[in-house]
């Protein structure tokens, strides 16, 4: 038996503006099998909103749903963007911003999933399948000038729903070292988002890597807080977060609660998009999170940073191999220093991360080196957002980095020198292991003032005063001043 009905589907831009599209679907009985599929068309015009939502009537009985998808591909004219079209689905409880209802997401990762009371693909979410109305999600990423043409087929698979399997959460807590440096990578993707790795490749990346910690960072979904079951030890702590992949940049909920989902749906440029942001950056430090935009001058579609810093925490200046983006992004960081150091206000710590998707991408390329009282999701992120942590290309890398004062002061990475007057002598003092040959950039609030190369032992001294040097900070590279970053440390700041 077949029949055709005409539904009316609502694409919303973020919280406001709307686009009525009209589909058509068809849906099968296929007998003993007890499916029903039900395929859903239309056309998106070149401008259309950035997500558009396609209604499905789930009735009661069902035990999952099958979804999969396609759109055409037109040729289009040289230089301009062609069809891009992500994907997701949210459930009978609503699409409204906050994602009570979101059952997850796999952008353009996939072409098709399921989602059911027992299992789900990675990337989406396990749990009952209540009947009311669902909504798969498009996301059309990029559309060309021709406009894009889609077709979803939604399966429902009847029968008994079975039992959701129990989720289990790494811990908070490793044996680790006490106080003591810790390297970690909190940039990372699995077959959960984007990724190719499985986590456990992950983790054994991880360990062959010298971390110490790692954080899984999928793009707009928490499936993969679960999926690290018998990964963890006491050699390897792994937090959980989200990459949280907006059309106006990327930021990462770094160590939130385990299952902790932060929305996505929203612009800078909308009428609600900084209130937006700033609510979930609230909301991320709710979850005992941090909040860093990620890679912020990237130049693929939505990835450089429009939201600004007022909301962060850390911002990440280097993501894997050292490129101009990095450099732009580490110019643009060291601009907001000076801004802070004088008046001893608020500044901006520097991170840096592989975002490693698959082979041959490394990773712990780089990753950041934290000091922190222990092996612990708390006094890890304490001691980032305190900015107490520099940025290795790998554990081969080893450094020291401090400033002493003429009257016995002393202050190290992300702290503050105390002088008594500002014309005090200060002696900065930079230790490197494992980079023979490098060239050594010390930086101030008035620029690079010292390029050298690192001497045959590691060791340099240099010296300064609070008069000439609002704060100073290190870069070690390999081959020369402007060479690929091999070490970048966050400021120590002088003054009273």
């Amino acid at each position: 038996m077949r029949r055709r009905d005409v539904f009316r589907m609502t694409a919303v831009v973020g919280a406001a503006g709307a686009l009525t599209v009209e589909g058509v679907t068809s849906a099968r009985a296929d007998g003993p099998a007890r499916e029903e599929t039900r395929t859903l068309t239309g056309r998106l015009p070149a401008g259309a909103p950035d997500y558009v939502y396609l209604p499905v009537e789930v009735p009661a009985g069902v035990r999952e749903l099958a979804v999969s998808y396609t759109y055409d591909r037109p040729e289009v004219p040289p230089g301009t963007l062609g069809n891009a079209c992500d994907v997701g689905i949210f459930d009978e409880r609503g699409t409204a911003l906050g994602g009570a209802g979101f059952r997850g997401w796999s952008g353009g990762a996939r072409t098709e999933f399921v989602v059911g009371t027992e299992r789900a693909t990675p990337g989406y979410l396990p749990g009952p399948v209540r009947p009311g109305t669902w909504h798969v999600v498009l996301g059309p990423y990029t559309v060309a000038p021709q406009g894009m043409a889609y077709e979803v087929r939604v399966t429902l698979r009847y029968g008994p729903a079975g039992r959701t399997p129990a989720v289990v959460h790494p811990p908070q807590r490793a044996a680790g070292r006490g106080r003591a440096w810790y390297r970690g990578d909190n940039h990372l993707h699995s077959v959960h988002s984007d990724g190719r790795r499985t986590p456990a490749e992950i983790a054994a990346a991880a360990r062959a890597a010298g971390l110490d910690w790692i954080t899984t960072t999928e793009h707009n979904t928490t499936s993969a807080h679960g999926a690290w079951q018998g990964l963890w030890g006491d050699d390897l702590l792994i937090l959980t977060g989200e990459e949280v992949t907006t059309r106006n940049g990327h930021v990462l909920a770094l160590g939130t609660d385990p299952g902790v989902f932060v929305d996505w749906r929203y612009r800078a440029r909308d009428g609600a998009g900084q209130g937006a942001f700033a609510r979930f950056a609230r909301a991320i430090r709710r979850a005992g999170g941090l909040v860093v935009p990620a890679h912020p001058f990237a130049d693929c579609p939505g990835c450089s940073w429009k939201f600004g810093y007022e909301h962060a925490d850390v911002v990440e200046v280097w993501n894997g191999p050292w490129t101009p983006d990095d450099e732009m992004a580490v110019a643009a960081w060291d601009a907001g220093l000076a801004a802070a150091a004088r008046g001893g206000g608020r500044w901006l710590p520097a991170m840096g991360n592989s975002d490693a998707h698959r082979e041959p991408q490394v990773v712990g390329l780089p990753q950041t080196v934290v000091l922190a009282d222990s092996l612990s999701r708390q006094d890890l992120l304490a001691g980032l957002r305190a900015g107490r942590s520099w940025i290795a290309e790998s554990s081969a890398v080893g450094l020291t980095f401090e400033a002493y004062g003429a009257r016995g002061g002393r202050a190290g990475i992300g702290g503050r020198l105390r002088v008594r007057a500002d014309d005090e002598p200060v002696t900065v003092r930079l230790g490197v292991t494992g980079v023979p040959g490098a060239v050594v950039r010390l930086v101030t609030d008035q620029g690079p003032v010292f390029t050298a190369p690192l001497p045959a032992d590691g060791r340099l001294e240099w010296g300064t005063s609070a008069a000439r040097s609002a704060y100073v900070r290190a870069e070690v590279r390999r081959g020369g001043a402007d060479r690929p970053m091999v070490a970048l440390t966050n400021p120590v700041f002088l003054g009273a």
